[in-house]
């Protein structure tokens, strides 16, 4: 059973940055795919970004490409979101999801989430 711990989350100004971490425990994190989704208050969770096991190729939601970055550290059992250029409509609580691909529900295992406040 793996379990998956976010971190990294704040206030910060537009414009500014934030990294989010996800750590893993408890199971083989590095063979299954891994990605991000964040939920605003008053509306559905979305995607963000994923990445599969194997590193070789990323997706990301349109809102967010060309500014946000993810990535992983195998050895680490550990997934990444860098954030740049942040928004205000970035502002959500984003929770890190794994063992899946595609849609929400398609995710076996989810983190707690953290929260993202960008102040404009």
């Amino acid at each position: 059973q793996v379990q998956l711990a976010e971190s990294g989350g704040g206030l910060v100004q537009a414009g500014g940055s934030l990294r989010l971490s996800c750590t893993a425990s408890g199971g083989t994190f590095s063979t299954i795919n891994a990605a991000w989704f964040r939920q605003a208050p008053g509306k559905e969770r979305e995607f963000v970004a994923r990445i599969p096991w194997s590193t070789s190729s990323t997706y990301y939601s349109d809102s967010v490409k060309g500014r946000f970055t993810i990535s992983r550290d195998n050895a680490k059992n550990t997934v990444y979101l860098q954030m740049n250029s942040l928004k205000p409509e970035d502002t959500a609580v984003y929770y890190c999801a794994a063992g899946g691909w595609g849609r929400a529900d398609d995710y076996r295992y989810w983190g707690q989430g953290t929260q993202v406040t960008v102040s404009s």
